[in-house]
């Protein structure tokens, strides 16, 4: 029997396959999933988004994001879930904002999806309750859980289909894709590849944080050059040849990371990676046939050396026996028709 799904975005970050951010790109795939398996996707997002199904869009917010401006988008989205809910035979909500809990429907089975450190999100959501499912995108990241927690069984990010398929001459830049803000530690890339003179390409987007501004004016923006370079956001299409292309990528977060879709894309690719044994890294990244687990910019800086010294056959096959696209599609896809159905009953 046919579904209908609604998506909920993270309401200030755009849904796409060309986007930046994690969440909205495994949000884009599913829309696509169920669209192809003959599903009814709706999805509340921001401006800027390209979806497969019916998109609604939130009204345009402007200048930097504030707690004034917050208030204001959660109202909309509040608003906006409840009409659609009004207009549409919903069987399932699946959030997938950090901030879902402020505009949280009632009376309609909800998965949220945890893409962020759970120590990031209000404690009270892990408390049992009716009608809301909760589950994290990798075993490092749901070990992290706190006592008591009530969370289904995690599901790993996949990648792409399209990028097992990219085959790029290999050349010498290192790669960086990533939102641009202080956490993800773009900066030490940067020092990592300006010791062995190596490349290194950015793509990524500055969101109108203050902080994340700043950041990039006072911490990135000062060790860019000729061979350092900030690309901005990419296409789908330019991101894929420059993962393939890559001597490697490097992902330099300061924070647990939950998955790092990143880091599995450039997988896909046959590109090793570089990252720091944060969260979920040492999951994805097997030191020395992947990619290389560093403690500090001195090892980063040794490892963009040593990366060509990596098979990317291995890389890629790593990649597809824990992170196919398929499988994620169909691990959501079951556990929808099994949340409804639980609902169903529920109302029986």
């Amino acid at each position: 029997m046919a579904l209908t799904v609604l998506s909920v975005a993270y309401p200030f970050a755009p849904v796409g396959p060309d986007v930046v951010g994690g969440a909205e790109q495994v949000l884009s795939a599913l829309d696509r999933a169920l669209v192809r398996n003959g599903h009814h996707s709706i999805i509340i997002a921001c401006k800027g988004s390209e979806t497969a199904g019916r998109l609604i869009t939130l009204p345009s917010g402007r200048g930097p994001i504030d707690d004034v401006v917050r208030q204001e988008r959660w109202a909309q989205m509040r608003r906006l879930i409840a009409w659609v809910l009004t207009q549409e035979r919903v069987d399932l909500v699946h959030l997938h904002g950090i901030d879902f809990h402020e505009y949280l429907p009632e009376g309609i089975p909800t998965l949220a999806t945890l893409h962020l450190p759970l120590d990031w999100y209000p404690g009270w959501i892990f408390q049992r309750r009716p009608n809301l499912w909760l589950h994290c995108v990798s075993e490092a990241q749901h070990r992290t859980a706190p006592d008591g927690a009530s969370l289904l069984p995690p599901v790993p990010n996949g990648a792409p289909q399209a990028l097992f398929e990219t085959r790029q001459r290999k050349r010498d830049h290192a790669l960086l894709l990533s939102r641009i803000c202080p956490e993800k530690g773009i900066h030490l890339a940067l020092q990592a590849c300006r010791l062995v003179d190596v490349p290194l390409l950015i793509g990524g987007q500055i969101f109108p944080y203050e902080a994340h501004q700043r950041y990039f004016r006072e911490e990135v923006a000062q060790l860019l050059d000729s061979r350092r370079k900030f690309l901005g956001p990419l296409d789908f299409d330019r991101k894929r040849r420059l993962l393939a292309s890559a001597r490697c990528v490097i992902v330099p977060s300061l924070v647990a990371e939950t998955s790092s879709l990143t880091a599995i894309e450039a997988l896909a690719c046959g590109t090793p990676v570089i990252a720091f044994a944060k969260g979920a890294l040492p999951e994805v990244i097997e030191d020395g046939r992947t990619g290389f687990i560093v403690d500090d910019v001195l090892e980063m800086a040794q490892a963009v050396s040593a990366a060509p010294s990596l098979d990317p056959a291995a890389c890629r096959a790593a990649a597809r026996e824990r992170f196919s696209p398929e499988t994620m599609e169909r691990r959501y896809l079951d556990l929808y028709r099994q949340l409804t159905d639980t609902g169903r009953r529920a109302e029986c």
